[in-house]
């Protein structure tokens, strides 16, 4: 296999996009782009759960690819260029380990991740929790967005004692969603449920858990019992449409 330097990397993907290279490439735009770059860390994240090796250094090769193609559009707009990219990453890393590459002293994770929060804040002289909260991206997954809106309101001192009173919140939450769904209103039950899965978000925060690997492992739970459930019935001469709910449960079971 041949090796190949990062310029050359970079001097491929800007033959792509020239006149004489691929139509597909010369097509795209940082727009049109959002989607790929999306489904590649996703896919790189299922490596990684997987524990793929293989597959990760392929996917993160995709990310990279990602990466040199919206810098390559940047750079034919004059909007930035990969070098711009890499030097104030470089220089964001710098900046925020003043723990390496400073005198600053830190005795655990905590006070790393305190340390880049409290930099972060004077990096953004100008702007205050409001603007700090309202900068968190709305694409990213609802629970992770959820999660970074509750520990900056934390932060600026809105927040419950103990995770008792998370839960008690929760009670109210839910019993607000069975009022909602008596009322027939759709509007109200979609409003409370959402109040219910921001309010479960927080729990998850309090008790140190991340929500987003908790509901993907429960799904997954979910997908395993059903196959094994859809199986026996099959192996029964049943079909699970014919069974009233009663009988599906009693197969749940016998295979939970």
């Amino acid at each position: 296999m041949v090796n190949y330097s990062f310029n050359e990397f970079m001097d491929i993907i800007r033959t792509l996009r020239s006149p004489h290279g691929c139509p597909w490439d010369r097509e795209q735009t940082h727009e049109s782009l959002k989607t790929c770059l999306l489904e590649e860390c996703y896919e790189a994240i299922e490596a990684i759960n997987n524990s793929d090796q293989d597959n990760l250094c392929e996917e993160l090769g995709d990310i990279l690819l990602q990466v040199a193609l919206h810098s390559v559009i940047a750079e034919e707009k004059k909007e930035f260029t990969i070098d711009e990219v890499i030097t104030k990453e470089t220089d964001k890393m710098i900046r925020r380990h003043p723990h390496v590459f400073g005198e600053a002293t830190v005795h655990d994770t905590q006070e790393v991740l305190d340390n880049w929060e409290d930099i972060k804040r004077q990096e953004r002289s100008n702007t205050n929790i409001v603007d700090e909260i309202k900068k968190i991206p709305k694409a990213f997954p609802a629970t992770i967005r959820a999660e970074k809106v509750q520990k900056k309101a934390a932060k600026a001192g809105m927040d419950f004692e103990d995770q008792n009173q998370v839960i008690d919140k929760i009670d109210e939450e839910l019993n607000e969603l069975k009022e909602a769904i008596k009322s027939g209103d759709n509007r109200l039950i979609q409003e409370e449920f959402g109040d219910v899965l921001f309010s479960l978000i927080n729990l998850s925060r309090f008790l140190q858990i991340n929500a987003e690997n908790s509901l993907t492992n429960a799904t997954n739970k979910f997908i395993n019992r059903f196959v094994d459930v859809f199986a026996l019935a099959e192996s029964r001469g049943q079909s699970l449409c014919e069974l009233n709910p009663a009988q599906q449960d009693d197969l749940w079971r016998e295979v939970k």
